[in-house]
């Protein structure tokens, strides 16, 4: 409801006394408080992003949040999804920023969707809202998200992260670009690392979900101009912004209907190939692998691909450390054919997927190797609790 009637709605009494630094600003006032509590918004995730975006559009005084999630709390998450709590771990997401949310203002609607956004669902979820906030991090997602709310003409609130950057726009507000325009076609699976395997800075989905929430705001209240039509890219390390022009593509597909988008990215042919890829590789557990060392046995190398700084954090005892970067560089082969001087070779990294990049990279090059399953994630789980998780 962006255009609301302002005579139907009133606030209560304590609501003046909540929402007064509004109040008196002008730019807001009394009618733009009604505005924004007349409001719909549907957040898409409450990671990240969706933490600081919903904390605030919660205490902004927004009538009605919908909330789309269907992972629960994890230790990892702490770090950065701050609408969160260390009581809520192993707990559902939405169940825990719904307790909180309403801890800062319990005026506010807060409806749930425990589900994952589909192409079955995805219309009938964000018909209801006014805007939808994308606080996702994958590639389907999102141009599911930007679909369903091209075909809907839905104001579409854009942020991602990565390590210390990230980025925040505006799509399909008022005639300006979508999702498609940033990206006609999604890049390759795998080639963009999640921050599972990147990392990110806690800090940074907080700087970027509050601006996403900012840009929210705006739109209701129809004030300042928005990021539409230009992308803000941020860097923390240089504490810099800087912004990118973003223009409709008049060539561009007609959004017609909501797709396969988990095909339209090659997520399928990814996965088969890494299956592939798997099966020809030979791979063993990691009960195994502390059989084989507690044997006693010297015919072997174990070789660790992550990277320096996972290393200093937690290792298996005996493995040598050569990361994936040197192995796909070449410099990283030569050390492998060193360290072997006729042993068996056997690989691993944090869960399994990096090493078994980098022994498909080290059988081109002649050498075969055998993959720990789980990596060092399933040492500290199955045999050595004492090496650190992270």
């Amino acid at each position: 409801m962006l255009d609301p009637n302002l005579d139907e709605i009133q606030l209560l009494p304590e609501e003046y006394a909540r929402y007064s630094r509004h109040l008196i600003l002008p730019e807001v006032g009394l009618d733009g408080q009604k505005r924004l509590k007349a409001a719909s918004v549907l957040c898409v995730g409450t990671g990240g992003l969706g933490s600081p975006l919903l904390l605030y559009l919660a205490a902004a005084g927004i009538g009605r949040l919908g909330i789309v999630d269907f992972d629960v709390v994890d230790h990892s998450n702490l770090q950065r999804q701050v609408i969160h709590g260390t009581s809520w771990v192993g707990k559902p997401k939405i169940e825990s920023a719904k307790n909180r949310i309403h801890e800062i203002n319990p005026y506010c609607q807060v409806d749930l969707y425990e589900t994952a956004l589909s192409s079955a669902n995805a219309l009938d979820i964000i018909r209801p809202y006014d805007i939808v906030v994308d606080g996702t991090d994958n590639f389907p997602t999102r141009y599911l998200v930007n679909d369903a709310c091209v075909l809907l003409d839905k104001p579409n609130v854009y942020g991602s992260i990565f390590r210390f950057e990230g980025q925040a726009t505006v799509f399909n507000y008022q005639g300006g670009p979508n999702y498609r325009d940033l990206y006609p076609e999604p890049p390759p699976p795998g080639m963009v690392p999640s921050c599972a395997e990147g990392g990110v800075l806690g800090v940074l989905p907080g700087i970027i979900g509050v601006i996403q929430a900012t840009e929210t705001i705006k739109i209701i209240l129809g004030q300042g101009t928005t990021l539409s039509g230009r992308l803000m890219l941020y860097n923390a390390l240089d504490m810099k912004f800087r912004e990118l022009k973003l223009r409709p593509n008049p060539v561009r597909p007609v959004i017609e209907k909501l797709i396969d988008y988990e095909q339209f990215c090659g997520i399928p042919q990814a996965k088969a190939a890494e299956a592939e890829q798997q099966s020809m590789l030979a791979e063993m557990t990691v009960t195994e692998l502390k059989q084989l060392i507690d044997s006693g046995a010297d015919d072997f190398v174990l070789i660790d691909v992550r990277n320096p700084n996972e290393y200093d954090i937690a290792k298996i005892p005996g493995s040598i450390l050569i990361p994936l970067p040197d192995i796909e560089q070449g410099k990283g082969v030569e050390q492998v054919k060193a360290a072997l001087n006729g042993h068996r070779l056997i690989a691993h990294c944090k869960m399994g997927g990096r090493s078994a990049k980098a022994l498909a990279i080290l059988k081109e090059a002649g050498i075969e190797g055998t993959n720990v399953k789980g990596g060092i994630q399933a040492w500290s789980r199955e045999v050595d609790p004492s090496v650190l998780e992270y």
